[in-house]
Protein backbone atom coordinates (compact mmCIF):
# COMPACT_ATOMS: atom_id res chain seq x y z
CA UNK A 1 0.00 0.00 0.00
CA UNK A 2 1.24 3.72 -0.88
CA UNK A 3 2.31 6.03 1.81
CA UNK A 4 -0.55 8.49 3.27
CA UNK A 5 0.21 11.15 0.80
CA UNK A 6 -1.41 13.83 3.53
CA UNK A 7 1.95 12.56 5.27
CA UNK A 8 4.44 14.24 2.99
CA UNK A 9 5.64 17.65 3.34
CA UNK A 10 5.11 18.97 -0.16
CA UNK A 11 1.70 18.06 0.84
CA UNK A 12 1.61 19.96 3.77
CA UNK A 13 3.48 22.81 2.34
CA UNK A 14 0.98 23.26 -0.38
CA UNK A 15 -1.97 22.58 2.67
CA UNK A 16 -0.63 25.96 4.72
CA UNK A 17 0.54 27.99 1.38
CA UNK A 18 -3.17 27.46 0.25
CA UNK A 19 -4.14 28.35 3.65
CA UNK A 20 -2.29 31.24 3.40
CA UNK A 21 -3.12 32.88 0.11
CA UNK A 22 -6.86 32.30 1.02
CA UNK A 23 -6.81 34.42 3.94
CA UNK A 24 -4.60 36.95 1.90
CA UNK A 25 -7.31 37.08 -0.76
CA UNK A 26 -10.00 37.56 1.93
CA UNK A 27 -8.71 40.46 3.59
CA UNK A 28 -7.02 42.00 0.35
CA UNK A 29 -10.53 41.98 -1.59
CA UNK A 30 -11.61 44.42 0.98
CA UNK A 31 -9.02 46.66 -0.11
CA UNK A 32 -9.80 46.19 -4.08
CA UNK A 33 -6.02 44.12 -4.52
CA UNK A 34 -5.13 40.54 -5.05
CA UNK A 35 -2.28 39.25 -3.93
CA UNK A 36 0.08 39.66 -6.59
CA UNK A 37 -1.16 43.05 -6.61
CA UNK A 38 -0.40 43.57 -3.04
CA UNK A 39 3.16 41.89 -3.56
CA UNK A 40 3.63 44.10 -6.74
CA UNK A 41 2.97 47.23 -4.01
CA UNK A 42 5.04 46.26 -0.84
CA UNK A 43 8.08 45.04 -3.18
CA UNK A 44 7.91 49.05 -4.77
CA UNK A 45 7.54 50.59 -1.57
CA UNK A 46 10.86 49.00 -0.38
CA UNK A 47 12.83 49.39 -3.95
CA UNK A 48 11.37 51.63 -5.91
CA UNK A 49 12.30 51.31 -9.43
CA UNK A 50 11.80 47.37 -9.90
CA UNK A 51 11.49 46.34 -13.55
CA UNK A 52 9.06 44.12 -14.43
CA UNK A 53 11.10 41.53 -14.63
CA UNK A 54 12.80 42.12 -10.81
CA UNK A 55 8.84 42.19 -9.79
CA UNK A 56 8.13 38.82 -11.12
CA UNK A 57 10.94 37.40 -9.62
CA UNK A 58 10.23 39.19 -5.95
CA UNK A 59 6.42 38.00 -6.48
CA UNK A 60 6.64 34.03 -7.70
CA UNK A 61 4.78 35.03 -10.75
CA UNK A 62 5.86 34.68 -14.97
CA UNK A 63 7.06 38.13 -16.26
CA UNK A 64 3.76 38.06 -18.92
CA UNK A 65 1.73 38.11 -15.51
CA UNK A 66 3.89 40.62 -14.03
CA UNK A 67 2.97 42.51 -17.20
CA UNK A 68 -0.99 42.11 -16.53
CA UNK A 69 -0.63 43.44 -13.39
CA UNK A 70 1.42 45.97 -13.45
CA UNK A 71 -1.18 47.23 -16.37
CA UNK A 72 -3.74 47.02 -13.74
CA UNK A 73 -2.53 49.05 -11.24
CA UNK A 74 -1.02 51.17 -13.39
CA UNK A 75 -4.80 51.87 -14.97
CA UNK A 76 -6.01 52.41 -11.18
CA UNK A 77 -3.18 55.10 -10.65
CA UNK A 78 -1.13 52.90 -7.91
CA UNK A 79 1.67 53.21 -9.99
CA UNK A 80 3.68 55.25 -12.64
CA UNK A 81 5.88 53.81 -15.52
CA UNK A 82 7.70 55.79 -17.90
CA UNK A 83 6.68 55.39 -21.91
CA UNK A 84 9.94 54.75 -22.70
CA UNK A 85 13.15 53.58 -20.70
CA UNK A 86 16.52 54.93 -20.81
CA UNK A 87 18.30 51.51 -20.18
CA UNK A 88 16.85 49.25 -22.67
CA UNK A 89 13.21 47.43 -22.68
CA UNK A 90 12.88 47.99 -18.82
CA UNK A 91 10.37 50.15 -17.38
CA UNK A 92 10.85 51.00 -14.10
CA UNK A 93 7.76 51.20 -11.71
CA UNK A 94 6.76 53.48 -8.92
CA UNK A 95 3.71 53.82 -6.38
CA UNK A 96 1.90 56.81 -6.69
CA UNK A 97 0.46 58.57 -4.15
CA UNK A 98 -2.71 56.70 -4.13
CA UNK A 99 -0.65 53.19 -4.93
CA UNK A 100 0.71 54.62 -1.11
CA UNK A 101 -2.18 54.73 0.34
CA UNK A 102 -3.64 51.39 -0.71
CA UNK A 103 -0.61 50.00 0.53
CA UNK A 104 -0.98 51.44 3.59
CA UNK A 105 -4.61 50.43 4.04
CA UNK A 106 -4.24 46.74 2.97
CA UNK A 107 -0.64 46.04 4.96
CA UNK A 108 -2.21 46.27 8.73
CA UNK A 109 -4.60 42.98 7.38
CA UNK A 110 -1.57 41.19 6.01
CA UNK A 111 0.50 41.76 8.38
CA UNK A 112 -1.88 40.13 11.27
CA UNK A 113 -2.30 37.25 8.96
CA UNK A 114 1.66 36.65 8.84
CA UNK A 115 1.40 37.47 12.91
CA UNK A 116 -1.03 34.25 13.17
CA UNK A 117 1.45 32.18 10.78
CA UNK A 118 4.40 33.74 13.01
CA UNK A 119 3.03 32.86 16.53
CA UNK A 120 2.07 29.62 15.21
CA UNK A 121 5.59 28.27 15.41
CA UNK A 122 6.89 28.11 18.57
CA UNK A 123 9.67 30.95 19.23
CA UNK A 124 12.66 29.00 19.79
CA UNK A 125 11.79 27.20 16.41
CA UNK A 126 11.19 30.56 14.41
CA UNK A 127 15.05 30.55 13.18
CA UNK A 128 15.65 27.29 12.28
CA UNK A 129 12.41 26.89 10.63
CA UNK A 130 13.21 29.35 8.32
CA UNK A 131 16.43 27.97 7.42
CA UNK A 132 14.64 24.55 7.26
CA UNK A 133 12.39 25.91 4.95
CA UNK A 134 15.25 27.74 2.93
CA UNK A 135 16.67 24.58 2.68
CA UNK A 136 14.01 22.71 0.93
CA UNK A 137 13.57 25.17 -1.53
CA UNK A 138 16.71 25.65 -2.80
CA UNK A 139 16.98 21.39 -2.83
CA UNK A 140 13.88 21.71 -5.23
CA UNK A 141 15.13 24.67 -7.25
CA UNK A 142 18.13 23.08 -7.55
CA UNK A 143 16.45 19.39 -8.84
CA UNK A 144 15.02 21.73 -11.60
CA UNK A 145 18.27 23.19 -13.52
Amino acid sequence: MPEDVTRRLGYRLKGAAAALRGAMDKALRTHGLTVPQYACLELLDQQPGLSNADLARGTFVTRQSMNVVLRGLEGEGLITRPATSDHGRALPARLTDAGQHRLDQARSAVYSIDQRLTEAIPEHRRAQFLDDLDRAAAAVAESQR
